[in-house]
């Protein structure tokens, strides 16, 4: 987002930027806290992520960035991907899930990314006309 905003260029690195991740909000990520401090199950374990819900490829994060800032990415693709890097993650949360069937996510990629954008555009873009 900082890169499409400001013009900087950006490199993603191997994959044909198809390489996927999910994402989570910090405030999701908190009422997930919440809701295993208000119902503790001793010993459990949780992947914590967007999941299925909310999961991007670095081309369609791109996508999007550009649609929200209305002006193009100047990228490219490297052939060399990051050492210990792997082409797909999407957590699995359904244990978590099972565990709190009240807890949901609220931000999808778009929501995460406007956000990102809205609160970083004028720090961003300060100073970048003189």
């Amino acid at each position: 987002m900082k890169c499409t905003v400001t013009g900087r260029p950006y490199t993603i690195f191997g994959y044909e930027g198809r390489q996927v991740r999910d994402n989570i909000h910090a405030r999701d990520v908190v009422s997930a806290f919440a809701a295993v401090h208000a119902a503790p199950r001793a010993g459990a374990v949780y992947n914590l992520g967007g999941g299925r819900e909310a999961n991007v490829s670095m081309l369609e994060a791109i996508e999007l960035c550009e649609a929200i800032v209305g002006r193009e990415l100047d990228y490219t693709i490297s052939d060399q991907a990051r050492i210990g890097d792997h082409k797909w993650w999407i957590s699995d949360l359904a244990a978590f899930k099972a565990d709190y069937p009240g807890w949901g996510l609220t931000y999808g990629i778009e929501g995460i990314l406007r956000e990102i954008y809205e609160h970083n555009v004028e720090r961003w873009t300060a100073g970048a006309s003189g």
